[in-house]
C-alpha cells in the first residue's frame, strides 16, 4: 500500500484512523506527506544534511509515541512545532558543549548578505508571532483560519469537516484574519 492511494484522505481522516485501530499505516502515510517539510524545517535550525536527516528520524519517532498518547487536532502545524521545538533542543546542546570562543566562529557577511540575514530572521521572527497569536484566537476562528490558509481547503470542505454553515466559516475565517492582524499587531508593538 502506497501513500498514492490514500492522497485524497485529509489529514484529519488519517489521524481518526490513527486514533480508530491504531494502525501505523495511517501515520506512515502522514510521515510520508511531511517527510520533506521537517527535512527542510530541520535544515534551516541545523545548517547540516546527515543531522537533518537523523533528525526527521528522531521527529517521527518522537510523533509516534506522543500521538499514542494523547489526541492531536492539526497534525501540520503539530508536526512542525515538534521538529522546531527537537532542532531548538539539539542547538541548545550542542551550544553547552562549544568550548571554543564563538567569536572565532562568527561568520564575516557583505552589507547584501547581511541584509538577507536580517530579513530572514524578521521574517522567522515574524512566524513565530503568528504562531503565538493564532492559539490565542477563539476555537472556531483558528480551526477556520488553518484549513483555509494552512491546509488549503476551500470553504466547502471546511464546512463539511467541522459542520459549520458556509455563512459561519466564512465570518470565522474574516473575524479570525481581523482578530490575527490586531494580535501581530499588539506582538509586534511589545517586541
Amino acid at each position: 500500500m502506497t501513500g498514492e492511494k490514500y492522497e485524497n484522505i485529509s489529514d484529519n481522516e488519517l489521524l481518526e484512523n490513527f486514533y480508530l485501530d491504531h494502525n501505523n499505516l495511517w501515520l506512515g502515510i502522514l510521515f510520508q506527506r511531511y517527510t520533506l517539510l521537517l527535512f527542510g524545517v530541520c535544515m534551516k535550525y541545523l545548517k547540516n544534511e546527515e543531522e537533518a536527516k537523523d533528525s526527521v528520524q528522531q521527529v517521527f519517532l518522537k510523533a509516534l509515541t506522543e500521538l499514542s498518547k494523547y489526541k492531536v487536532e492539526y497534525f501540520k502545524s503539530w508536526i512542525y512545532m515538534v521538529a522546531k521545538n527537537y532542532c531548538l533542543m539539539k542547538i541548545r546542546d550542542r551550544q553547552g558543549k562549544q568550548t571554543a570562543d564563538l567569536t572565532d566562529q562568527l561568520p564575516v557577511f557583505t552589507e547584501h548578505e547581511h541584509e538577507e540575514k536580517l530579513q530572514h530572521l524578521e521574517k522567522n521572527n515574524r512566524l513565530d508571532l503568528m504562531s503565538h497569536a493564532l492559539k490565542e484566537l477563539v476555537e472556531e476562528q483558528q480551526q477556520c483560519i488553518i484549513a483555509f490558509y494552512l491546509e488549503r481547503k476551500s470553504y466547502q470542505e471546511i464546512a463539511d469537516n467541522t459542520g459549520f454553515s458556509m455563512l459561519q466559516v466564512k465570518s470565522y475565517i474574516q473575524n479570525g484574519k481581523r482578530n490575527l492582524k490586531i494580535l501581530l499587531d499588539k506582538k509586534l508593538k511589545e517586541k
